[in-house]
């Protein structure tokens, strides 16, 4: 008897990136939702007042996950030290500000074990350095949903600024975000995606969306290009299972907000809506063990922590679609062979690919997730976060269907 589908409720994400020391109800105003989430470029320069000015508002936003990209975590590529957090926040960079903080601060300079632990001691505010964690909505009040949530504010190196990686090294990378992710959090925006500059280039990472089209989660979130504030629907393209990172459409978002301060700017997926996003979350073949469940809940009981290397309880998935062990559909169809005489296929690494260029990992049981959100959520409209004619959008607002985590 096969298991019942989740039930599935909206979650209101509002989203923001490169705040750049603005604060809501002074440069824009911050809209009501379930989960917040900042993509990085917190601050001008990662001053401890800075800081502290950023991290006092995000505290007192009345939402019941607060989720924010920044950090420092060794020996992820060829192990050695790479940090991230938004290219900017450069404190949070101990290694880089060691070597190139007196650029910045010469006269007075900051103390980065003290300015991350601002983000560190902040009870409500998840933060997450280039990791997953499960996340459950408890409050009576709320959805009650889970999602899976990866974040990493990297960018592609460019200039001196902090949290920088090379070409040869995204795609080591970017294969550390979990494919059973349903949201994806970065400072960079994928190659092509809410990307462009005011000069017309694409400034995005190519290797982030090769590893958007292998993940295809519902929603994937960045800021960084300021110009390219603004959503995109991406339709992967399925169908020639031997031809990787293929999109078949793109819908660009109109902005319902654009000139006009009374209404929000939304973006829809519900099924209510009529426009759902084609995403069904389905797990398919891969499982990952070292998750943290968190559940989220409003103060004063503090939030707990995302884990990393070997988490200390396995990530929620009752509330998942279900994700049956089995040969891969696409092999089957193509083959044209019974799928009785396929070895079953556990993990991505069993079943018969069509051919070497198969990624069976990313397609076998997997063919749910035909649609990703991209939302650059930049505030600053201006390209340079200092100059005096500043300027700001609006947060933008998603909602989606998500599974509800308690069973009824």
């Amino acid at each position: 008897m096969a298991d019942a589908l989740p039930t599935m409720r909206k979650t209101r994400f509002v989203c923001v990136s490169d705040t750049h020391n603005a604060t809501p109800n002074g440069s824009f105003k911050l809209p009501k939702g379930d989960v917040l989430l900042h993509a990085g470029d917190l601050t001008n320069q990662g001053t401890f007042s800075e800081l502290k000015k950023t991290i006092k508002w995000i505290e007192e936003a009345d939402f019941e996950a607060k989720i924010v990209i920044a950090g420092e975590c060794g020996g992820i590529l060829d192990e050695q030290r790479l940090t991230l957090g938004g290219n900017h926040d450069i404190t949070l960079d101990t290694d880089f500000y060691n070597q190139y903080g007196m650029y910045f601060h010469n006269q007075n300079p900051e103390d980065p074990a003290k300015c991350q632990e601002l983000l560190e001691q902040a009870p409500s505010i998840l933060w997450l350095k280039h990791e997953h964690a499960v996340i459950n909505l408890v409050s009576p009040s709320g959805p009650q949903t889970t999602f899976k949530i990866f974040g990493s504010p990297f960018s592609p190196a460019q200039g001196m600024w902090a949290f920088g990686y090379g070409p040869d090294e995204a795609v080591q990378l970017w294969d550390r975000i979990p494919l059973d992710t349903d949201i994806v959090v970065t400072h960079t925006p994928p190659k092509y995606h809410c990307d462009e500059t005011r000069e017309r280039r694409a400034m995005g990472c190519e290797g982030l969306r090769n590893a958007l089209w292998r993940v295809r989660s519902r929603l994937a979130v960045c800021g960084h290009v300021h110009e390219g504030r603004g959503v995109e629907c991406v339709r992967w393209d399925l169908d020639a299972s031997n031809i990787k990172y293929k999109e078949s459409k793109v819908i660009a978002w109109e902005d319902p907000g654009r000139d006009n301060n009374k209404k929000l700017s939304i973006v829809d997926l519900t099924t209510k809506s009529g426009n759902p996003l084609d995403n069904d979350g389905s797990v398919g073949d891969y499982s990952h063990s070292d998750t943290a469940t968190v559940n989220v809940v409003r103060e004063p009981v503090p939030i707990l922590s995302p884990l990393k290397d070997g988490g200390l309880e396995a990530p929620l998935t009752s509330a998942k679609p279900s994700a049956k062990l089995g040969v891969s559909r696409i092999a089957a169809n193509l083959l044209a062979v019974p799928t009785q005489t396929l070895p079953p296929a556990t993990r991505g690494q069993g079943g018969t690919p069509p051919s070497q260029r198969c990624d069976l990992a990313a397609l076998s049981g997997r063919m749910g997730r035909q649609e990703t959100c991209i939302v650059n959520a930049a505030i600053m409209a201006s390209s340079w976060p200092r100059s005096e004619a500043k300027k700001f959008n609006k947060p933008i607002v998603v909602d989606i269907d998500l599974p509800v985590w308690k069973k009824n």
